[in-house]
């Protein structure tokens, strides 16, 4: 809950002029930059989900539930959608702080949007921090569980929009399939919201979690066996 509002409180202070350049897409950074907040704190939700899991089975806890008669699948459904139902609390938060401090109103549909971006991100990110645990079996694998949604989300239009960025990122944000997720996410808040805006980003979140979810599903069976 704390470190994305603080981050989102810190970049509107720092960055808010970018809004002043040329064909930037709106007049309020704190609706521009509201989805990245709210994809951080997805990605940290999942992450965390990564390392529970990884206690668990340090402390052998995991071991009962493998015992026992139930699908693997459901075993990993539990912990992925508990998952997309916690990273409701930051978002929440998120969206007060910005509605306080000047975030346009997305509307119901951008804000449906929204929560539906949150809910598909933490499982995605839930699934890759269960995977990795399942691989290292240790809390030591924290970093990176969360390094790597993190570096996803920042890789993208997350500051400015993408014409306006240069160089390197403009290249990484451009073949990143988070910025379609982003772009999604910050409908209503930028914009209206449209179904070409939409579909990109419905179809890599359902990819994310489709590969992502093989892999952690895969390591459970293995760790089972």
């Amino acid at each position: 809950v704390l470190a994305p509002t603080i981050f989102y409180c810190g970049l509107t202070a720092v960055f808010g002029n970018l809004t002043e350049l040329r064909g930037f897409a709106t007049d309020s950074y704190q609706s521009f930059v509201i989805p990245v907040s709210l994809l951080q704190g997805a990605g940290f939700t999942g992450a965390a989900t990564g390392v529970n899991l990884a206690r668990d089975i340090e402390q052998g806890w995991f071991d009962r539930l493998l015992a026992s008669p139930v699908p693997r699948t459901v075993i990993l459904a539990g912990m992925v959608l508990s998952a997309a139902l916690r990273a409701l609390l930051p978002a929440t938060v998120l969206l007060l702080v910005a509605f306080a401090i000047g975030a346009h109103w997305p509307g119901l549909g951008g804000l449906a949007l929204a929560v539906a971006g949150v809910m598909a991100t933490a499982t995605a990110a839930a699934c890759w921090g269960c995977a990795l645990a399942l691989r290292f079996r240790t809390q030591a694998a924290a970093p990176l569980m969360q390094a790597g949604m993190f570096v996803l989300v920042l890789c993208t239009s997350s500051y400015a929009p993408l014409d306006l960025l240069t160089g390197w990122l403009h290249t990484a944000a451009r073949i990143n399939p988070v910025t379609q997720v982003l772009e999604m996410v910050r409908q209503g808040f930028v914009g209206g919201v449209t179904w070409d805006g939409t579909w990109p980003g419905l179809l890599t979140l359902a990819a994310l979690v489709s590969v992502l979810g093989a892999f952690a599903l895969r390591g459970m069976r293995r760790m089972a066996d």
